[in-house]
């Protein structure tokens, strides 16, 4: 019972002195507005440069990842062409004299892989869209195979995707990405059932996909419309259109697995003898979020430099209050110690006020972000949020900045003489 009744007075005690010390962090910033405001600018200056930059870079990784995943988790790019090559010592006569993927190749794929989830093929074509008297130009066409939506993610926002028979039967029908549909309709759910012309045949359209929005990388739906393979081949040279075999591999597989299997079904496929080097290239896109990786990382590196001054110069102003404010009030701190105070108690009172100071200033950088991310989300091609994650940084920062800042003011106050501080004036 004793002990129950000593812990209920020690939580009583305990937010006396964090309710009285944000009193005094109020009455400190009513008495003193222009001097607290100058010295608690480099704090909100810092918070929002940190946390500004965290959120942007936070928010550009998730629509990045996000944009990988839509192209397909553990997918391999079968291509004449190796992806992030390029410069002046690129050897391009090499890569272009080798052959380009074929359509028959992804049933050979199919059979012979043991790693394969699925296969698809694929072909894209910059062409024109059209429907009555509205025309659409520089459109791209891509011209797939069955398991096409098993290797890439393609949501169906209005009717639905293309069906095994279409595909057999290279049936004229298309799916149009959201803002070709708007575009040629108005409103995209008109578009299902309706005739438009690609190279002027008459094609139907089954399905609309899910508005994507700007995306990293080759795959933008948006401003495309999907057909069966066997139906754009009729309209043209499918070497001519940038042929892709597309791999995915099984749950739970590495991709260096899949490559690996992958490397010996298409040498087989080539008829390349062992001392023969590869004239295929398999790409693995992994490769483009590692780099993004080191970008993202530098970018945090200088908000964390850009703060990292601004804090110190804030936490040099907070503590020049905490100074003033143990001068100030060096005779109430001898009655409190008079009375029976103890240092721990003055020591707190003081801290928690520096704290207080600290989390006000971080308040309005974080209100400053807030506005910053309205601002950029309506410009920038995704949104920018603030994650719970980094809302607890900023507080955490705030709190350490502001117990370093009153660190010595406290202790000053808390080995105060009781006599010697009520004669002090």
């Amino acid at each position: 019972m004793i002990q129950k009744v000593s812990y209920f007075w020690n939580m009583l005690t305990m937010l006396s002195i964090v309710w009285n010390s944000f009193k005094m962090a109020l009455q400190e910033l009513r008495s003193n507005k222009l001097r607290t405001f100058l010295s608690l600018f480099g704090i909100t200056i810092g918070i929002f440069c940190i946390i500004g930059v965290l959120a942007t870079v936070d928010s550009l990784q998730q629509k990045v990842q996000g944009d990988f995943k839509s192209f397909g988790t553990n997918t391999v790019y079968v291509d004449k062409w190796e992806y992030g090559k390029g410069g002046g010592d690129f050897p391009w006569w090499k890569f272009i004299k080798r052959p380009t993927p074929k359509y028959k190749e992804i049933g050979e794929i199919k059979k012979r892989s043991n790693t394969a989830e699925a296969v698809s093929f694929s072909i894209r074509r910059n062409t024109t869209l059209e429907y009555g008297d509205n025309q659409l130009t520089g459109i791209n066409i891509y011209g797939v195979s069955e398991e096409y939506d098993n290797v890439l993610t393609v949501n169906i926002l209005h009717g639905r995707y293309i069906s095994d028979i279409e595909f057999t039967q290279g049936s004229p029908v298309t799916v149009l990405g959201f803002t070709n549909a708007e575009r040629l309709f108005e409103k995209p759910e008109r578009a299902i059932g309706k005739t438009v012309q690609i190279k002027g045949k008459a094609v139907a359209v089954v399905g609309v996909v899910k508005k994507q929005g700007n995306s990293i990388g080759m795959w933008q739906f948006d401003e495309a419309a999907i057909i069966p393979y066997e139906f754009m081949a009729g309209m043209y040279v499918p070497e001519n259109n940038q042929p892709l075999i597309m791999v995915k591999g099984k749950e739970g597989l590495p991709t260096a697995a899949v490559i690996d299997e992958l490397q010996g079904i298409m040498r087989s496929l080539h008829r390349l003898s062992p001392r023969q080097d590869d004239d295929f290239a398999l790409n693995d896109i992994s490769f483009i979020a590692e780099q993004t990786k080191g970008l993202f990382a530098s970018i945090n590196l200088g908000g964390w430099a850009i703060a990292g001054l601004s804090l110190i110069v804030g936490a040099f102003g907070v503590a020049n209050i905490m100074f003033v404010t143990v001068r100030e009030r060096t005779s109430q701190i001898g009655l409190k110690k008079a009375i029976g105070a103890r240092k721990s108690t003055i020591l707190t009172e003081f801290l928690l006020e520096s704290a207080f100071l600290c989390l006000l200033g971080g308040f309005i950088g974080l209100i400053l972000v807030f506005a910053l991310t309205k601002v950029l989300s309506s410009i920038l091609p995704f949104p920018i949020t603030i994650s719970l994650n980094i809302l607890t940084l900023a507080i955490s920062i705030c709190l350490i900045v502001g117990v370093a800042a009153g660190i010595i003011p406290a202790t000053i106050a808390a080995r105060m003489d009781p006599v010697v501080a009520i004669r002090m004036k």
